[in-house]
C-alpha cells in the first residue's frame, strides 16, 4: 500500500500545509506536461506480485518480518498484513524475449521465496484471497509493523466517526460482518501490471485499460472465498471496495472503477485527487516541487482499479504509467505471465491501431460489465461494440484474443512468443477453468476442508502448471 512515512500523528497545521505543498506539485504536473517533460521513448512494463505466508496446516502465518529479513532481497517487501509481502518485479522494455525474461524472473525470486520460507516452517501462496483465511487473522495484531498503516487506519476511522466497517457481499452465497480496522482489505491480494505511456497516449491508455478491465477480471478470476464461503468470482474487488471506505458519495470513494473516462488530459486524475478526496496522510517531506512527493504519497492512497501514477527513471525524469490492478495473484507463475502478456498485448493494439474502443463501449456499459464479470466470472453477459450483448467468454475469444496477439507482434514480440504466451490465456477462457473455477469446483466435489483443497492448490502451483490443467 506505498511508501513509509514518519509519523502517525497528525495536527491541523500539518493537514492545511500538505494540501498547500499537493495544489503546488498538481500544478508544476501540468506545467511539466504542456512543457512536454513527461514524454516516453519507449514502452516500458512490470508488475507488483502480493503473496502470502502460510504455515503447514495452510493458515495464515503472521511472520513476514523474519521472513523478509531472512530472505533479503530489496524486490521484497512487506505489505499491510504481517501474512503478506509483495514482490516487484524490475521496469522492462515491451521487446522480444521479454515475457521469458519476465517469467524466469519471477520463478529465480519465488523459489528464493519459498526456500527461506520452508527454512522457517511456512509456505508461500500466491492467491487473490487465501481460502483458509479466517476473519480473527484480520486483526491490529497482524498488521505490519510501518507507521504508514497504522496512520491509514487511524485517518479512515477518523472520517468515518469511528463507525465500523461494514461488509456485505451477495454472491453464490452471502457474507454480511462488521469490522473494527482496515485489515479487511489485506484478504485481498492482487498482480498489479504497469504500462508506461506517453503523456499524449495517457488519455487514451487509462481509458482503455479501464473497458479491458472486465475480460481482464473474469479471464484471470482466482479469489471465490473468503472465510469458506463462496461469493464472486474475483471477490477481491467488492472486499477492497468496501474494506477502506470512508463513507460519502461515488465522486469520493477510495477504491472504485471511477465517474467517468478521461477527457482531455489525464491530468484530470490528479485534479480530482486535489478536489474530491480528503488527505489521509499528511506527512510533510523535504524536497523540491519538482519531486512530487507530496503528490504521489495522495495518489497511493486513492486505490482507483485503473490508476495514473507518476514515476521516475534512473536518470531522474519524471513520467506517467498506467496501474492496472484488477487482476488477482496467482495461480502459477506461468498464469500471472500469460496474465501480462494478454493486457499488454491489447493495450498496444488498442492504443497503435485503428481502433477507438473508447468510442464504442460508453463509459456506463464498461462499469456495468466489470462488476458484472466480477460477480460472474466467463459467464457474464456483456453489453459490447455497438452496444451488442454478448456472453464475456465470447468477446475474449473471438474479439480480443487476435487482437492480443496482433498487439505483441506491434510491439515486436514475435509470433511463435505471442502465441506460447497467449495460449495460455485462449485454453483457460475456452475451458472456462480459471482458478475461480478450479477452487469452486473442487470445494464442491469434495467433502474435505478449505486446508485440503489449499494443499492440492499448492502443489499445482509450485509445479507452474497453468491452471487449466489442473485436474480436480
Amino acid at each position: 500500500m506505498g511508501q513509509e512515512i514518519a509519523d502517525t500523528r497528525f495536527t491541523p497545521e500539518d493537514f492545511a500545509e500538505f494540501e498547500r505543498r499537493l495544489a503546488a506539485e498538481t500544478a508544476f504536473l501540468r506545467e511539466l506536461a504542456a512543457k512536454g517533460g513527461l514524454r516516453s521513448s519507449t514502452r516500458k512494463i512490470g508488475f507488483e506480485l502480493e503473496g502470502w505466508l502460510v504455515d503447514q496446516e495452510c493458515r495464515a502465518a503472521p511472520r513476514n518480518a523474519e521472513f523478509i529479513e531472512r530472505l533479503n532481497d530489496p524486490l521484497v517487501v512487506p505489505e499491510l498484513a504481517t501474512f503478506n509481502f509483495e514482490l516487484n518485479a524490475p521496469p522492462a522494455e515491451l521487446r522480444e524475449g521479454v515475457f521469458q525474461d519476465l517469467h524466469k524472473g519471477l520463478l529465480k525470486h519465488w523459489s528464493a521465496c519459498e526456500s527461506v520460507a520452508q527454512e522457517l516452517g511456512m509456505q508461500v501462496a500466491m492467491t487473490g484471497i487465501l481460502p483458509t483465511l479466517q476473519e480473527s487473522d484480520l486483526c491490529l495484531d497482524n498488521m505490519s509493523l510501518m507507521q504508514r498503516y497504522r496512520a491509514l487506519n487511524d485517518q479512515i476511522f477518523r472520517l468515518r466517526e469511528g463507525k465500523p466497517i461494514e461488509l456485505d457481499i451477495k454472491g453464490e452465497e452471502q457474507l454480511s460482518l462488521w469490522h473494527q480496522d482496515v485489515m479487511l482489505e489485506a484478504a485481498t491480494t492482487s498482480f498489479q501490471l504497469h504500462f508506461q505511456v506517453d503523456h499524449e497516449d495517457a488519455v487514451r491508455a487509462f481509458n482503455i485499460s479501464k473497458i479491458l478491465s472486465a475480460a481482464l477480471v473474469a479471464a484471470t478470476s482466482n479469489s471465490p472465498l473468503l472465510f469458506e464461503r463462496l461469493l464472486w468470482a474475483e471477490t477481491r474487488i467488492p472486499v477492497f471496495e468496501q474494506a477502506v471506505s470512508v463513507g460519502g458519495t461515488e465522486h469520493t470513494k477510495r477504491v472504485s472503477y471511477g465517474i467517468r473516462y478521461a477527457d482531455q488530459d489525464i491530468q484530470e486524475c490528479f485534479d480530482a485527487n486535489l478536489d474530491r478526496y480528503p488527505v489521509l496522510l499528511p506527512e510533510l517531506m523535504e524536497g523540491e516541487v519538482s519531486e512530487m512527493r507530496h503528490l504521489r504519497l495522495h495518489n497511493g492512497t486513492i486505490w482507483r482499479w485503473n490508476r495514473p501514477l507518476v514515476g521516475f527513471d534512473e536518470v531522474g525524469d519524471a513520467h506517467l504509467r498506467i496501474e492496472q490492478r484488477v487482476i488477482p495473484a496467482g495461480p502459477t507463475a506461468r498464469d500471472a505471465i500469460a496474465n501480462a502478456a494478454f493486457y499488454f498485448g491489447l493495450m498496444t493494439y488498442f492504443l497503435d491501431g485503428q481502433e477507438n474502443l473508447e468510442q464504442e463501449v460508453v463509459f456506463s456499459a464498461s462499469k456495468q460489465n466489470f462488476y458484472l464479470a466480477a460477480c460472474d466470472g466467463l459467464e457474464a453477459q456483456q453489453k459490447w461494440r455497438k452496444g451488442l450483448r454478448l456472453p464475456l467468454k465470447e468477446i475474449i475469444l473471438e474479439d480480443l484474443w487476435p487482437r492480443a496477439i496482433k498487439g505483441l507482434l506491434m510491439a515486436g514480440v514475435p509470433s511463435g512468443e505471442a502465441e506460447y504466451w497467449l495460449g495460455v490465456i485462449r485454453e483457460r477462457v475456452d475451458s472456462g477453468r480459471t482458478g475461480a473455477a478450479w477452487q469452486r469446483q473442487w470445494v464442491k466435489s469434495h467433502e474435505n476442508t478449505c486446508c485440503d483443497m489449499l494443499k492440492e492448490y499448492l502443489k499445482f502451483q509450485r509445479s507452474d502448471m497453468p491452471v487449466h490443467t489442473w485436474p480436480l
